[in-house]
């Protein structure tokens, strides 16, 4: 399934379909959350830091497990339009993308070590260039890691209680031509939009896909799959180099 390569405007940096835009994730930047990180995926930049509070939601009083959850926001100013400042209970696209992130980290923690605390991953978008939420989950897994390597280290865990890694990318089709990794331009102007969570073993935790302007084939789901473990292959190697975290 491809186009006609004249008819296909060249990516940003001249990347190739399968390429990523330039990835940074940078580690302990907050002075004061437990975990942090900086994750730079092209022009998207998003501050991910990891808070740990005694206690548990009610619903998971007396279990003897703790809790990992996330909240996501964008800055007034992350966009080319101002954005207005969200507050509780007026939310929507925040609080499914706080869902996507909180899933995503819990499927690899095993919150059944983890003792009745929560873990509270704020993601803060400081500039929008497309793969927001993408760029959430896997920065928001190396905070999390730096946050229970802290508790590990202070004696208040025996050892990590994560039984892998979790990273996102996007992918999909622009002008018939499936892409990976796709910055504003391309989303905005995508025929198939899809989002990948995965682990470091090819493991798919979720998919996000949708056809914004047509439809999709199971061959053209296949090749967007098979772009995004590419991706999240190579964002998992790079969580493990910043963190030393290796199975």
């Amino acid at each position: 399934m491809t186009s006609d390569s004249a008819s296909t405007p060249a990516r940003a940096q001249d990347r190739s379909a399968s390429q990523m835009r330039p990835v940074t994730l940078t580690p302990n930047v907050m002075k004061n959350a437990t975990g942090s990180c900086l994750a730079e995926f092209g022009d998207t930049r998003v501050l991910c830091s990891a808070t740990v509070e005694e206690g548990v939601p009610s619903w998971r009083k007396g279990s003897h497990a703790g809790w990992v959850t996330a909240e996501y926001a964008m800055l007034p100013a992350s966009t080319n339009r101002r954005t207005s400042r969200e507050y509780r209970g007026r939310k929507g696209r925040s609080m499914e993308i706080e869902r996507l992130i909180g899933r995503s980290l819990r499927a690899v923690c095993r919150l059944d070590r983890l003792g009745e605390v929560t873990i509270t991953l704020d993601c803060d978008v400081l500039q929008a260039d497309g793969g927001t939420r993408t760029a959430s989950v896997t920065g928001a897994w190396v905070a999390l890691h730096a946050a229970l390597l802290s508790l590990v280290e202070k004696g208040r865990l025996p050892r990590l209680p994560l039984t892998g890694q979790v990273a996102a990318i996007s992918a999909g089709i622009v002008g018939g031509r499936p892409l990976l990794d796709l910055d504003y331009p391309e989303d905005s102007h995508a025929d198939v939009d899809l989002n990948l969570v995965g682990n470091e073993k090819s493991q798919i935790v979720e998919v996000q896909g949708t056809g914004e302007r047509a439809l999709l084939s199971r061959e053209q789901l296949d090749e967007l799959l098979d772009l995004g473990q590419a991706g999240i292959a190579q964002l998992t190697e790079l969580q493990s180099q910043v963190t030393g975290f290796r199975l």
